[in-house]
């Protein structure tokens, strides 16, 4: 057969069903048996929705996703998407058209060096020179993507290696030199780890995504339970942990809640899992969980002591550690009344802290408000993907996640334009789940033209635009630490959101008032259609948060609480809260 039809069957053979490309002049031979396969395509309209759409597909599902771009440009846009797969250890194989071999280096029509661009934004990269080479290395680009920590995988595919004809044979596994991931953690630190739990008197759990790669939730909440330890979460651990749960302290960081920030900073062990201590998670590192033991779990070996220094180390899979850690901890623990103390103390400062969410009188809509309407819209099982800025955050702090893969967000690369595509993705990946995307307005307009894919391919998902004509969180900064002076973020008035999606021929309409927000969500999704809410919301409203450089207990910014309750409150003014300095 000739390589093209090599792709093709070696993709299926590892269980592909879909993928989401565009196509171009290198990657015809390519097309041209896709025209005749069982494969579903996506033809998107930007190279680097598909890359986020993969993304999507693979943070929903836990299988890996693959997009297609054709040489030059197409590869290059495919960029940004690999980029961000790569900094939230997302598991995609991106297969990228290249100019014919023997022009490799001439600076031919749409070539670029694909192999050299990507290699510091994946995990491996593939180049094929010959037709044999496909089978092989397509085998152990989903093997690399889906193993270990997850990432991308890039293959570069040459014009003439699609048409070159070869006898195909069974893909064997390559030599894969070096790669090796470890999945037991070693039992000595696996043991240290569990006495100096045990010997704690104000423990915490700070899970990351590595929780929800492992499939691991279960253990989390079962560990918990054991050591009455609360959890909190980075952005990408969100949802790995039930967070109606009264253990749960929601998020942690520059833009995490603020009991989560304070407890952190008093525990005296933090069990950190799947996670790489991101300057957004912990702040001004010297000021980090400064009397606490730290133990880290993490199947990256780079990871550990990368930015915080641990005093247990384990490397392995999350799932497998923390089943051990369950079973030397559920041997030996006896009642701990400094634990039981601890937790009435956390549960305590919790009720002094609640977010106000309720704003049922104010125009523009505040989004809290937005957020808990949305909520009250939608089911445990809907997944809801999200943008990048002020629409994150706002929905990273408010919106209460239960399961995991239900909350999808872009972290390490904070890709605006991210949110919408990915819910592509997701509801390729999960049909028989809603999906709804919140976005800003900013990041939506940076890929609004494929609403022509959503309306083409009747993808049923519903877009939440948070309309406040401006670029949120850049202007939140100039706001705070900028002396209000607000340059360049401000949108203006165009487009109109319903205006522009009708002219798709997606449905659209406009929330301007409290209380209608649950019952339009509603609304959209049962419509069984794609569905664009345009959600006006208060442009002057900002979330509290730590500066940059700042200890995780210094937060800025007014921070609105549900109710007063009494009790000791531990969180002091520091007279920054108002903004300023």
């Amino acid at each position: 057969m000739k390589g093209g039809e090599a792709i093709i069957k070696s993709l299926i053979d590892q269980g592909v069903e879909v993928v989401f490309g565009y196509p171009g002049g290198v990657l015809l031979p390519l097309y041209d048996v896709l025209y005749d396969s069982d494969l579903k395509h996506i033809l998107v309209r930007h190279e680097q929705c598909a890359a986020h759409a993969a993304d999507g597909f693979a943070r929903a599902s836990g299988k890996v996703g693959v997009c297609i771009g054709t040489s030059g440009p197409g590869a290059t846009n495919l960029i940004t998407g690999i980029a961000t797969a790569y900094m939230d250890s997302s598991p995609i194989v991106a297969i990228a058209g290249q100019v014919s071999s023997h022009l490799i280096g001439n600076d031919a029509f749409q070539e670029v060096d694909t192999i050299g661009i990507t290699m510091p934004i994946t995990k491996h990269n593939f180049q094929a020179m010959k037709a044999e080479e496909i089978p092989g290395m397509i085998k152990s680009a989903f093997y690399i993507a889906g193993t270990g920590r997850n990432g991308p995988v890039v293959l570069d595919l040459p014009k003439d290696v699609q048409e070159e004809e070869f006898d195909y044979d069974q893909a064997k596994d390559m030599d894969l030199p070096g790669y090796k991931p470890t999945k037991k953690g070693h039992p000595l630190q696996v043991k240290r780890a569990a006495e100096l739990i045990l010997n704690s008197k104000m423990p915490v759990i700070l899970a990351g995504g590595g929780i929800i790669l492992s499939n691991s939730s279960e253990e989390l909440l079962k560990l918990s339970k054991l050591v009455e330890a609360p959890v909190t979460t980075t952005l990408m651990g969100k949802g790995s942990f039930p967070e109606d749960d009264q253990l749960s302290l929601g998020m942690l960081g520059m833009h995490g809640r603020k009991v989560s920030n304070f407890i952190v900073d008093e525990c005296d062990c933090l069990i950190a899992i799947g996670c790489r201590f991101s300057d957004r998670t912990t702040g001004l590192i010297s000021e980090f969980a400064k009397n606490a033991k730290i133990i880290h779990i993490d199947v990256d070996p780079a990871e550990i002591g990368k930015n915080v220094d641990v005093d247990v180390p384990i490397v392995g899979d999350a799932k497998i550690i923390l089943n051990n850690l369950i079973k030397i901890i559920s041997k030996s623990k006896n009642e701990n009344k400094h634990q039981s103390a601890w937790l009435n103390h956390v549960l305590n400062f919790k009720k002094t802290c609640i977010p106000r969410l309720t704003f049922a009188d104010n125009i523009p809509l505040k989004p809290q408000q937005v957020i808990k309407e949305l909520y009250e819209g939608i089911s445990d099982d809907t997944i809801v993907t999200t943008d990048v800025g002020q629409n994150q955050m706002w929905m990273a702090h408010y919106f209460t996640s239960r399961n995991p893969r239900k909350f999808i967000s872009s972290g390490g690369l904070g890709t605006m334009g991210f949110g919408f595509p990915a819910a592509m993705g997701a509801k390729i990946a999960m049909p028989d789940n809603d999906v709804v995307a919140v976005c800003g307005d900013g990041g939506f307009l940076m890929v609004c033209q494929d609403l022509a894919t959503i309306k083409e391919y009747d993808i049923p998902l519903v877009i939440c635009v948070l309309d406040n004509r401006r670029l949120g969180m850049v202007s939140q900064w100039q706001k705070l630490f900028y002396n209000k002076r607000m340059s360049h973020t401000h949108l203006g008035q165009s487009p109109d959101f319903v205006k522009l999606a009708e002219s798709f021929g997606v449905n659209a309409e406009r929330v301007e008032n409290p209380g209608e927000m649950s019952v339009t969500i509603r609304n959209a999704i049962r419509s069984g259609e794609p569905y664009l809410i345009d959600v006006i919301i208060d442009p002057e409203e900002i979330l509290p948060m730590v500066p940059p450089g700042r200890g995780l207990t210094e937060i800025v910014g007014e921070y609105k609480i549900e109710q007063e309750t009494p009790g000791e409150i531990l969180y002091k003014p520091t007279g920054k809260e108002k903004g300023g300095d």
